[in-house]
């Protein structure tokens, strides 16, 4: 058990802390010390030209990728997808890894948006705005653990390059196009929805690293079994 523990600090608790760190950095970074230096200072006008592009089919649009980074979708696919992969494979490897991954991001946000106070872009709002700071993008960095996890774990399953490539290539789509919806939408600066990239898949390495990874030995490793010779004379003395 102590060994098991030990695992845990070294390879999740230290890392996602160390991640934590890196994203309030950044988080200080934007809003205080570099706010009035490029590209920093364009943000305010690319939220507005996305704001003043709207349409009405754009805004349907949105709100599909919007809704699949929803807190409740999020927690209802990855139950459902752990719940699956559990039954498909008859083990908890894959299963908790995704929790892990998107557990994990959660936390970092949560954690971050409490050390970092920053404003929504100033246009109109097509979301109601939650009580967390804008930096960095929630539903971002759950859509990135969850479908870029989701999208490692079926090209480890898939022998040809080409299924490989066109996994990748689906799920990857969702969270690209909920970053861009979020923006589009008045809810995120771009430099939010970046960092929001870098939180959800680092956790998503951090997991595979841990728990994926077969070489990983989360407890006492089995000593072999040595056969001792049975009683009684050897061949040698038995001639």
């Amino acid at each position: 058990m102590s060994e098991t523990v030990v695992q845990i600090v070294r390879r999740v608790l230290l890392p996602v802390t160390l991640l934590l760190g890196v994203m309030v950095l950044l988080g200080v970074l934007v809003t205080r010390v570099l706010d009035r230096t490029w590209p920093f200072t364009v943000e305010d006008g690319i939220n507005r030209e996305l704001a003043a592009g709207r349409t009405g089919g754009w805004n349907d649009v949105s709100l599909v990728f919007s809704t699949l980074a929803s807190t409740q979708l999020i927690v209802v696919v990855t139950v459902l997808v752990a719940l699956a992969l559990r039954l498909w494979l008859h083990r908890w490897r894959e299963p908790l890894f995704l929790c892990a991954a998107v557990t994990a991001q959660a936390l970092v946000f949560l954690l971050t948006t409490m050390a970092i106070d920053r404003q929504r872009p100033a246009v109109e709002h097509m979301d109601v705005s939650p009580p967390t700071s804008s930096f960095p993008s929630g539903h971002t960095s759950a859509a990135v653990a969850l479908y870029v996890g989701i999208a490692v774990l079926l090209a480890l399953r898939s022998r040809r390059t080409g299924a490989k490539v066109a996994w990748w290539t689906l799920l990857l789509v969702v969270p690209l196009g909920v970053a861009l919806t979020r923006m589009y939408r008045g809810m995120h600066h771009p430099s939010d929805v970046v960092a929001s990239f870098l939180n959800g898949g680092t956790c998503v390495a951090i997991m595979a690293r841990s728990v994926l990874d077969r070489g990983v030995r989360w407890g006492r490793a089995k000593l072999p079994t040595v056969r001792r010779p049975a009683d009684g004379p050897t061949a040698a003395t038995a001639r």
